[in-house]
C-alpha cells in the first residue's frame, strides 16, 4: 500500500500547502491530547486521593475547557483546509488532464468512457482522500511519537509495550491495504469499462436498432453491471473485515497495556496519577493508526483514479511543430493507423490531393474515412508513414496555424445552449448572417433564435446547416466534411448538398461519403475498402465491378469518378 503518492505534490500545488497545514494541525492536536490526558489524570487524582474541592480544581477545569475548545478548533480547521485543498487539487488535475488529452489527440478516443469516468466520479473520490485519509495519515505519524515521548519518562514499561505493538498494526494494515488496493483498482477499471461500453452503445443505438442488435447489447451491459455489483460487494466485504481486524489488534494492544498497568498498580509499583495518564493516552496512540486503515478504504477509489490520472499526465505528448503551414498538395505517404485493442489497421492510405480538388473518401463503415480526416486535422498520429502539406511533414507544421486553415464539419456537430449566432461564430468575428444565409440556416431560424443544450429544438439536418455555416464563416482554404448527409432523408440531404456545393467553390475539399449523390460532387474518389471486400471478385472472369465493389482498385487507391457524375 502506498500511503502517499508524491506525484500529488508535483501536479497539484494546493496539496503542498495543505500537507504543511495538516502537519502543523497534527502537531497541535497531539499536544492538546497530551495536555488533556495530563489535566484529567491530575484532576481525578486530586479528587480521589486528596479530596480536592471543585473550587480547588477551577484552574484544571478551565484548562480542560481550553483544551477541548482547541481540539474542536483544530478539527474545524482540518475540515476547512481539506475541503479547499480537495477542490483546488481536483481543479488542477482536471485542467492538466484536459490539456494533456488535447495534446495527445484523438488517439485516446478508444478510452472516452474511461476518461469521462476518471475526470468526474474518479477525481471526485479524492474528497475522501484529502478530508479523512491524509489527515489521519499525518496524525498516525505524529500522535504516537508525541504520546510516547510523554510516556517514556512517566512509565517506560508502558511506552515500550506501545512501541512494540504499534508496528504490528502497521504490518497488518499494509497487508490488508495491498489486497484492498488491488480490489479497488479492479472495481474502478470495471466501472470505467462499463461507462465506455455504455457510451459506445448509446452512440451506436440507431445502428443497433436497425440491425436488431440492441437487445444483445442490453445483455452485455447487464452482465458487466452484474460483475461490477459483485466486485463492489466483494470490496466492501474486504473493507469491513479489515476494519474488524485492525480494531481487534488495537483493542488487544490497549488491553495488554491496561493489564500491565493494573498489575503494577495493585502491587504498588505504580502511582494512580501515572496509571491514569497511561490509560488515557494509550488508546489515543492507537486511534490514528486504526483510523488510517478505516479511512483508506474510503479513499482507495480516489487513489486508483489519481494513479490513472498520473498515467495520462506522464504519457509523453508529441512535440508540436513550429513551421508555418504552406499551401500545396496534401499527400498521404503509406499512412497506417492502428488503435489499441483492435485486430486490424484502422487506416491504410497512400494518396495525393491537389489544391482546389474535391475528393471523396469512400468505403464501408469502419474502413478509416473518419480516421483519415482526423489524421489531416493532426488529432491522430500515424503509426507508420507520414502526411505532408506542400512537401512539409505535418508534424513539423504549427498545429494551431494549420487548423486555422481548415474548416471541419463533423458527422455529429456539437451545439451548445445559446443563440444561433453564438453557435455559428464560436467567438470569431465575421458576417454571421451571410454565413447563415449561404448554409440555408435563415430558412428555419434567425441569428437570435435561442437553442437548448446540444442544439435542442433543431433537427439533424438543421444542425448540419449550422455546422456548414461555421465553415462558411471560417472561409478556410481546406474543408473536411465527415458524412454531412448521414441519417438524413432525401429532401433534407438535397438542401445540404446544395450548401456543400457553394462551400466547395475554390477550396480543397475532402469528404467522407457513403451516399452516391454526395460522391457525385467529387472530382475524384479514393476507396478505403479493405482487401477482404474484394476477395470474392478478384478473378478476371467476373467482369466489370458492381456498385459498391472496389476489387479493381486496391485499398487506399484513387480512381476518377465516372463521367456521368
Amino acid at each position: 500500500m502506498r500511503p502517499f503518492d508524491p506525484r500529488l505534490l508535483r501536479y497539484a500545488r494546493s496539496a503542498r500547502s495543505y500537507l504543511a497545514v495538516t502537519v502543523a494541525l497534527g502537531v497541535a492536536l497531539a499536544a492538546l491530547i497530551v495536555a488533556q490526558a495530563s489535566l484529567l489524570a491530575y484532576g481525578i487524582t486530586a479528587v480521589f486521593l486528596h479530596g480536592a474541592a471543585v473550587a480547588d480544581l477551577a484552574p484544571v477545569l478551565a484548562g480542560l475547557a481550553v483544551v477541548v475548545a482547541g481540539r474542536c478548533l483544530v478539527a474545524w480547521a482540518q475540515e476547512v483546509a481539506a475541503a479547499r485543498c480537495a477542490a483546488g487539487a481536483k481543479s488542477e488535475l482536471r485542467r492538466l488532464l484536459f490539456a494533456r488529452l488535447a495534446a495527445l489527440g484523438a488517439n485516446r478516443a478508444a478510452r472516452t468512457g474511461a476518461v469521462v469516468t476518471l475526470v468526474t466520479r474518479g477525481l471526485d473520490a479524492l474528497d475522501a482522500y484529502f478530508a479523512r485519509y491524509l489527515p489521519q495519515l499525518v496524525l498516525a505519524a505524529l500522535v504516537p511519537a508525541i504520546v510516547l515521548a510523554r510516556l517514556v519518562p512517566a512509565d517506560p514499561v508502558a511506552a515500550v509495550t506501545i512501541a512494540l505493538t504499534l508496528p504490528l498494526i502497521g504490518v497488518f494494515m499494509a497487508l490488508i491495504g495491498l489486497h484492498s488496493q488491488a480490489a479497488n483498482r479492479r472495481q474502478f477499471r470495471l466501472l470505467a469499462r462499463l461507462s465506455h461500453h455504455f457510451l459506445d452503445v448509446v452512440a451506436g443505438l440507431p445502428t443497433l436498432k436497425l440491425f436488431g442488435r440492441a437487445r444483445a447489447q442490453a445483455g452485455v451491459i447487464r452482465r458487466i453491471s452484474a460483475d461490477q455489483r459483485r466486485l463492489t460487494l466483494r470490496t466492501l466485504r474486504t473493507a469491513f473485515l479489515s476494519s474488524l481486524v485492525l480494531e481487534l489488534l488495537a483493542t488487544l494492544s490497549v488491553a495488554l497495556v491496561a493489564v500491565g498497568i493494573g498489575l503494577r498498580l495493585v502491587a504498588g509499583d505504580l502511582d494512580l496519577r501515572t496509571a491514569l495518564l497511561v490509560l488515557i493516552l494509550a488508546p489515543e496512540a492507537y486511534l490514528p493508526v486504526r483510523q488510517v486503515g478505516a479511512n483508506y478504504h474510503a479513499s482507495a477509489e480516489g487513489l486508483a483514479a489519481a494513479a490513472d490520472a498520473f498515467e495520462i499526465l506522464e504519457t509523453p505528448a508529441p512535440v508540436a511543430g513550429t513551421a508555418a503551414p504552406p499551401a500545396g498538395v496534401l499527400a498521404f505517404e503509406d499512412v497506417v493507423v492502428r488503435y489499441p485493442g483492435r485486430d486490424r489497421d484502422a487506416l491504410r492510405l497512400s494518396a495525393r490531393i491537389e489544391p482546389g480538388e474535391i475528393v471523396a473518401l469512400t468505403g464501408p463503415s469502419g474502413c478509416g474515412k473518419s480516421t483519415a480526416l482526423a489524421v489531416l486535422l493532426g488529432l491522430v498520429a500515424p503509426d507508420s508513414g507520414r502526411v505532408t502539406v506542400g512537401g512539409v511533414p505535418l508534424p513539423a507544421v504549427d498545429p494551431e496555424a494549420w487548423r486555422a486553415r481548415i474548416a471541419w464539419v463533423p458527422q455529429r456537430p456539437h451545439l451548445f445552449a445559446g443563440t444561433v449566432r453564438e453557435n455559428i461564430a464560436l467567438g470569431a468575428a465575421g458576417d454571421v448572417a451571410g454565413a447563415a444565409r449561404l448554409a440555408g440556416v435563415d430558412g428555419f431560424a434567425g441569428c437570435d433564435t435561442v437553442l437548448g443544450d446540444d442544439g435542442a429544438g433543431l433537427s439533424a439536418g438543421q444542425r448540419q446547416r449550422v455546422a456548414l455555416a461555421r465553415a462558411f464563416l471560417r472561409d478556410a482554404p481546406v474543408v473536411l466534411l465527415d458524412e454531412p448527409t448521414a441519417n438524413l432523408d432525401a429532401g433534407t440531404a438535397a438542401g445540404i448538398l446544395a450548401a456543400v456545393r457553394r462551400l466547395a467553390r475554390g477550396r480543397t475539399v475532402v469528404i467522407a461519403a457513403h451516399r452516391p449523390e454526395l460522391i457525385a460532387l467529387a472530382d475524384r474518389e479514393i476507396s478505403l475498402a479493405p482487401a477482404a471486400v474484394a476477395a470474392c471478385t478478384s478473378s478476371r472472369s467476373c467482369g466489370p465491378p458492381r456498385a459498391g465493389c472496389w476489387s479493381r482498385w486496391p485499398p487506399g487507391s484513387a480512381r476518377r469518378a465516372p463521367a456521368s457524375r
